[in-house]
Order: C-alpha cells, then sequence, then structure tokens
C-alpha cells in the first residue's frame, strides 16, 4: 500500500477525534455450516486484557472515545486471528462494528486495511456486523456505509436480527449478506409456535431476498433441530462451542 493517500482516503476530521488507549484482547466463537460440517466464520468478540467481559470494556468507552475503540477493535481481531492462522484457513472472520462510529467509509477503513495488510490476513475472508443494539441515529448514513463496503468487496451482516428498533427498515434499505436472528428468538423454538412461525417466515424472506441467516444463541440440541427443519444451515451458540479467549475453539457437532 502507498504511504500517500489520495485525498479521498486520507482520516477525516472525525476519524482523528479522540484516542482509546487502554489494551484490548479478543474471544472467538464459531458460526458453523452445520449440513457441511465446517466452520464458516469465527466471529471476533471484544475482550479485556485478562478475559475480562465486553461490559466491562464498553461502560469506559466516551463518546470522544467511539471511533478510537472502533478502530481498536478492528485491528486487534485481525491481528490476533492471523496471530491464530485464521488467515490461512478456510473460515472467515467476523467483526462487529458501530455504524455511529464510521464517518466516511473509504476513510475510515484505511486502518483496517493496514492491519490486514501488516498482517498478511487477506481482506477477502473479512466480514462485518452492523451492532443492531445501536441506535442509529442516521440510517442513511448506515445504508451509505453497506454500499461502500460492498463497492469495496466486503461482506456485511445485521447481528441481534429481531431485538433491534429498525430491523425491516434496514433490509427495505439495502441487503446485507447476512443477517443473524438474535438468540430470544432461537431461545426455546423447539416448544414455541409463535418463535417457528416469525423465524420460518423471515428465512423465507430472506432467502428470497438472497440474504443468508444465521441462527445465533443456539443452546439445546432441541433448539438445533427446531432450526435445522426450517432450513436454516449456519447456526452459532454455546451448544457448539462458547467463546474462546484468544483462541479458536474447537465446535461439538451434533449427529
Amino acid at each position: 500500500m502507498s504511504k500517500t493517500l489520495p485525498e479521498a482516503l486520507k482520516p477525516c476530521a472525525g476519524c482523528r477525534q479522540g484516542q482509546f488507549d487502554r489494551p484490548l484482547a479478543m474471544a472467538f466463537q464459531p458460526i458453523l455450516d452445520v449440513t457441511a460440517r465446517s466452520v464458516f466464520a469465527f466471529e471476533a468478540l471484544v475482550r479485556g486484557p485478562a478475559g475480562e467481559p465486553a461490559g466491562t470494556i464498553l461502560k469506559t468507552v466516551g463518546p470522544a472515545e467511539l471511533y478510537a475503540f472502533d478502530q481498536a477493535c478492528r485491528v486487534t481481531a485481525i491481528e490476533t486471528a492471523a496471530e491464530l492462522g485464521l488467515g490461512v484457513g478456510p473460515s472467515d472472520l467476523s467483526i462487529n462494528f458501530l455504524p455511529n462510529a464510521v464517518y466516511e467509509p473509504r476513510a475510515c477503513i484505511q486502518a483496517t486495511l493496514r492491519a490486514a495488510e501488516r498482517s498478511k490476513f487477506p481482506t477477502s475472508k473479512l466480514i462485518f456486523e452492523i451492532t443492531e443494539a445501536e441506535l442509529l441515529s442516521d440510517p442513511d448514513h448506515l445504508t451509505r456505509i453497506v454500499q461502500e463496503y460492498a463497492a469495496m468487496g466486503f461482506r456485511t451482516a445485521i447481528d441481534d436480527f429481531g431485538a433491534g428498533y429498525s430491523n425491516l427498515n434496514l433490509l427495505a434499505k439495502f441487503r446485507p449478506d447476512l443477517v443473524k436472528f438474535d438468540m430470544e428468538l432461537v431461545r426455546g423454538i423447539d416448544n414455541d409456535k409463535r418463535r417457528r412461525s416469525i423465524v420460518g417466515h423471515c428465512t423465507a424472506m430472506c432467502q428470497e431476498m438472497g440474504v443468508t441467516v444465521v441462527a445465533e444463541g443456539v443452546e439445546t440440541e432441541k433448539e438445533f433441530s427446531a432450526l435445522s427443519d426450517l432450513g436454516i444451515t449456519l447456526m452459532q451458540g454455546y451448544f457448539f462451542a462458547k467463546p474462546a479467549f484468544r483462541a479458536l475453539p474447537t465446535p461439538y457437532w451434533a449427529d
């Protein structure tokens, strides 16, 4: 990569605001293709340097640090994944990002690209998860981010689908590559007709739109079976593997 960036790719004023100087670490949890019995991707989950829960870090992040924190998480996720050998395997890396921390998509992605270049991590293996739990102040801005990321060859996912503020509106505005059903939709789906109906119809809708579905928060074999019956093949949850601190866990495969 050239040391001199084009003017359009230089950090904007928003990108230069604040800094996040506390140490971070990552845990990784697999997203499984239960039909192919393979790991589709590993999701990077922020932790403290000694494995402290994400909440202990997130509660310390002030508004002025939002951009720097988002950048630090991306860089740490890529560097740690590369150290663990994820970049040379068949699985992808899924990184959560904060839409409100992105000012100009092509400028703000530069630190991510430099981290991938330093770590020799293929950018084609990156998936960016939109944390929909964050109230979006400007959905049109999010649409621009996703469109720019798609133009750069990155895949995007809506996380916690069914729990946020504007899931269906987001689907109407743009087509992400993946949608991750929130664990509250998955919990007890084996004996809840309403949940099965909602998940079944949402799965059919996403398939019609060409969007891949992931069921997250799978904790029991009965939930796994019910989701399989609905045609969902990508799953994530404690039933298969808990997040592993600075490691890629070996998943449990249901018979």
